[in-house]
């Protein structure tokens, strides 16, 4: 088929580092939209939707998430499927009823995380994995009816509910990003140390296994977009039908 057209709603706050990192690892024609000058897409003309990381959190009472909101909202309604990433995750969590907090600490660093159940998102990721992770706030609850995938002591770190995954850590991360990421933060000289000392080539081969997520999403994405008419085709439904800091 034609190559998969995706939208990306860039909630990064002109972050170049995002940009590049989701141009890289999403094998698609890619149509960017910085959500945080309240710049959505027209129309709903696209394969699937990606959601990016932010500053912001999904709770607070800005426009543009508002905006941001209602548009993917009405890409869920239109069985458009979705992936979102770090905040993504969290919005996309709120859109589809379920609870998004400050989880009362900062997670930040390559951190080891805990599959729950085998979903066809983590096909060929092991058990337990590394991914790079920042966030204070989480999805305390999930939406009514979604799937938990993923978790590790601080919170969820992914979901699915039908077409809709969501993932808390980062999987497209790389050192570079992670350390521009670190040094912005307002972190103790101490932790800062630790943190940017964790940032190896070791430790970032060990997380390229987690990129698998892209990859399998646009597998799936394939799949239900090539969907005979009469909807027959049988898709994949897993086992079961400082607060801003989310990026």
């Amino acid at each position: 088929m034609s190559q998969l057209r995706i939208a990306v709603l860039n909630a990064a706050h002109q972050d170049e580092n995002t940009t590049r990192n989701f141009r890289r690892e999403l094998d698609a024609s890619l149509s960017e939209y910085d959500v945080t000058t309240g710049t959505v897409p027209d129309d709903y003309g696209f394969d699937a939707v990606v959601i990016t990381g932010s500053r912001s959190s999904v709770y607070w009472d800005d426009d543009w998430i508002d905006a941001t909101k209602s548009w993917v909202a009405g890409a869920v309604d239109r069985d458009i499927p979705c992936l979102g990433v770090c905040w993504g995750h969290q919005l996309l969590a709120d859109v589809l009823g379920g609870t998004v907090e400050d989880m009362g600490a900062y997670e930040v660093g390559y951190s080891e995380i805990e599959r729950t159940t085998d979903s066809r998102l983590f096909d060929g990721i092991d058990e337990t994995f590394t991914a790079f992770t920042s966030h204070s706030d989480e999805v305390s609850e999930l939406p009514p009816g979604a799937t938990p995938l993923a978790k590790n002591e601080y919170s969820n770190h992914g979901f699915r509910r039908d077409r809709v995954f969501g993932v808390q850590f980062h999987p497209e991360y790389d050192p570079k990003t992670a350390r521009s990421l670190v040094h912005r933060k307002n972190l103790s000289d101490e932790r800062l140390e630790s943190v940017l000392a964790e940032i190896t080539a070791e430790n970032y081969r060990a997380a390229c296994e987690a990129k698998l997520v892209f990859e399998n999403f646009l597998e799936f994405v394939r799949e239900v977009s090539s969907t005979p008419a009469d909807g027959s085709i049988e898709v994949d439904a897993d086992t079961s039908a400082e607060v801003g800091c989310s990026d």
